[in-house]
């Protein structure tokens, strides 16, 4: 079965944050599920940038019911600080897709002391999830299994972490390239999903216990034609060439096209409970093994990262 926006049911009534909303495949998330009903929350950086995207949305889709959350994933107070203005704002969410995400920039360090791609790209989803998982258990709750989830856009990037998968002796990894700061970033994307499916998802404790079931993927849009995609196109990293190969033979999706994963993953009744915690690739398609590395299957390492992130998010401060 072909998934298409198309198919997504009535919405309304229900809510979704989208981190990136307002470029790209985040926009066009929040665009689709806006069209279908959803009160959306778009999460930008710039307001200006994320008002006027809203305000392309809703030309198309003048009943459209989309909200700005102002957020920067390059710095972790005001991850928090959007969390807990939605949390003063609604009592329910149903989805949340962790969309947006820097690729194989130059190295940096955040204000906050992490590697620029690892911040953005995992540690603050993990606390902007953190935040917001009590609200998403609590409406679970109230719902049958399935109407609660939660979206991590990952890459097969991830192939390209380094030997181990997670350098936890430098997370930084300043003595490497930025595709494998990318693919490591990437990879934690993956591992973090696992924790959470073994954690809320379909027999998990919480689920049994009637805490709350939430469903859980992470998703590999493929190539796609985005702002992320021609910077790094022109960034001078050897890969302006492959880019445009790809885009002359048509191996580049477009961005709608690109959303579809996450759509389906966030909202069709066509996912079904044994896909929670998986890894899909475009449209639908579960990632072969091929396509996985050894690392994005492992459990251990997946426990270890989720222990180091909740025990250095804790003394950072940012999570109970």
């Amino acid at each position: 079965m072909t998934f298409t926006p198309e198919t997504l049911p009535n919405l309304k009534g229900k809510v979704f944050i989208v981190t990136g909303g307002n470029s790209g495949i985040g926009y066009h998330t929040v665009a689709h599920l806006a069209e279908h009903g959803a009160h959306v929350y778009m999460c930008a950086r710039s307001p200006e940038k994320g008002t006027a995207a809203i305000a392309n949305i809703k030309e198309m889709h003048p009943s459209a019911n989309v909200d700005l959350l102002q957020m920067d994933l390059m710095n972790v107070a005001s991850v928090v600080a959007a969390a807990k203005h939605f949390l003063a704002r609604e009592t329910a969410l149903h989805g949340l897709v962790n969309n947006a995400g820097i690729m194989a920039t130059p190295f940096e360090m955040t204000k906050d002391g992490h590697e620029a791609q690892w911040q953005t790209n995992y540690l603050a989803h993990w606390v902007l999830t953190e935040h917001l998982l009590p609200v998403m258990l609590w409406t679970a709750t109230m719902l049958p299994p399935g109407s609660v989830r939660i979206v991590n856009l990952t890459s097969s990037g991830h192939l390209g972490a380094p030997k181990g998968g997670i350098n936890f002796k430098d997370l930084s990894l300043k003595d490497n390239g930025p595709w494998q700061r990318y693919g490591q970033s990437k990879l934690a994307n993956i591992l973090h999903t696992k924790t959470l499916n073994k954690k809320y998802g379909p027999g998990s404790p919480s689920a049994r216990n009637g805490e709350g079931e939430i469903w859980v993927s992470s998703v590999h849009p493929g190539l796609v034609e985005t702002n992320l995609a021609a910077s790094v196109g022109k960034s001078g990293s050897g890969m302006n060439g492959a880019f445009s190969a790809l885009r002359f033979f048509g191996f580049i999706w477009p961005a709608d096209k690109g959303s579809w994963s996450n759509l389906f993953c966030a909202a069709s009744p066509d996912m079904k409970a044994e896909q929670s915690g998986a890894y899909f690739e475009i449209f639908r398609r579960f990632g072969e093994p091929r396509w996985q590395s050894s690392a994005a299957k492992d459990d251990k390492l997946a426990e270890r990262l989720e222990e180091w992130t909740g025990e250095v998010m804790r003394k950072e401060g940012w999570v109970r």
